[in-house]
């Protein structure tokens, strides 16, 4: 163990820095100095947010459906509840 401790950045910190590598209005050792982060950290963002960034736009309708299906899930475990205690009072 080398003693270093590893950096955790939000990711509302990551998209701002990704977003102000994309301007490219200022270079990356100003943007380094910034956000005291490393330039291979600001390329690995803005490459991230390049490939995925229009995930951004089709999670709503993906939200909607998994919001969806955990309350059919509520559904189905309230309905096994009920069930398994009706069971238990026969038995």
């Amino acid at each position: 163990m080398d003693g270093k401790i590893k950096k955790t950045y939000s990711n509302k910190f990551k998209l701002k820095v990704a977003l102000a590598a994309l301007k490219e209005d200022k270079t990356v050792n100003e943007m380094c100095q910034e956000f005291a982060v490393t330039s291979g950290r600001i390329y690995e963002w803005k490459k991230q947010l390049e490939a995925r960034g229009d995930e951004i736009f089709a999670t709503k309708n993906n939200g909607l459906i998994r919001d969806i299906n955990i309350e059919k899930l509520h559904s189905i475990i309230g309905k096994l509840i009920i069930e398994r205690e009706l069971l238990a009072q026969k038995y």
